[in-house]
């Protein structure tokens, strides 16, 4: 005869917890081998700017005429000199804090802002909607490179203005990809039997919708840092972002490009950080879309 075991008797040890959605997220991402290589990579780049003072074996801004465009190699420079006889190592080093910086911080206001303008459309929906997204689809109409360019030629050079002109680019993409979601979300049961329930708007969108959209729209806006940083470059590189003799890659691509046939290799190098930091937050969006992908 089989004994019942009381409820009682059950140790709460032996109870077999489902592991959450971020942790199964995190387990789905660590097996995406280039995934976890750019994760690496982004987190060497993010260590290399922190560290700039201790690493960088030079100056970044004191130059001497005479060892001007030295090739990589040269002693005491492992990476050469630039066109003022600058260390293009220590520039490259330093080029990572304003790089990174110029590239994340846009993208983060433009989540924030567009966020909040996208699930306020979708969610309140009617009038407010076509009122928000319709000034959105104005915005989102010019090209991107185009409308930084012309935002950052009418405010200025400067990296304030440069950060400006790259959140009004991102916020509308980000906007819209808020809406769409918080439109299908608005109409689940579990957001219908809260509003039944008579709970508020706010109330509804902190606890039932936020935690649902923000992930979708997070994933969206990592993709968007690789073209922040490719947008800030080619602003620098144009003279209308970070000003000389501030070390950014875009900048250092511009100032080097008289001694492209002299010396090719230096002016490779800044563009080849941008490739690879780009690149890098690419592969990572990617392995994070597809970890947070549990259906898949």
């Amino acid at each position: 005869m089989v004994q019942a075991v009381a409820p009682a008797m059950i140790d709460d040890a032996t109870i077999e917890r489902s592991p959450g959605y971020w942790s199964t997220v995190w387990r789905r991402f660590r097996r995406d081998p280039v995934a976890m290589i750019a994760l690496g990579v982004i987190v060497l780049l993010i260590l290399i700017a922190i560290l700039a003072p201790y690493i960088a074996p030079h100056d970044p801004f004191r130059g001497a005429t005479l060892r001007r465009l030295r090739p990589p190699g040269t002693p005491g420079y492992l990476l050469g000199t630039d066109e003022l006889g600058r260390d293009m190592l220590s520039r490259l080093i330093y080029g990572a804090r304003l790089s990174l910086f110029m590239g994340v911080t846009p993208v983060f206001l433009a989540l924030f802002i567009g966020s909040a303008i996208g699930v306020t459309a979708g969610y309140v929906g009617g009038i407010v909607n076509t009122l928000l997204m319709r000034t959105i689809d104005i915005i989102f109409a010019f090209p991107s490179v185009l409308l930084a360019i012309a935002l950052s030629g009418a405010m200025g050079a400067g990296i304030v203005n440069g950060l400006i002109s790259l959140t009004i680019v991102f916020i509308p993409p980000i906007a819209r990809i808020a809406e769409s979601v918080t439109t299908s979300v608005r109409s689940l049961d579990y957001v219908e039997a809260a509003r039944a329930s008579g709970a508020g708007a706010l109330s509804i969108v902190r606890k039932h919708v936020l935690g649902n959209v923000l992930g979708p729209i997070f994933v969206y806006a990592m993709s968007l840092i690789a073209v922040s940083m490719i947008l800030a470059s080619g602003l620098s590189f144009l003279g209308l972002g970070v000003r000389p003799p501030e070390p950014e890659w875009g900048l250092m691509l511009n100032t080097l490009r008289t001694a492209l046939y002299t010396q090719p290799m230096l002016c490779a190098l800044p563009g080849i950080m941008i490739f690879i930091t780009s690149i890098s937050f690419n592969l990572l969006t990617d392995g994070l879309r597809s970890a947070m992908d549990i259906k898949a």
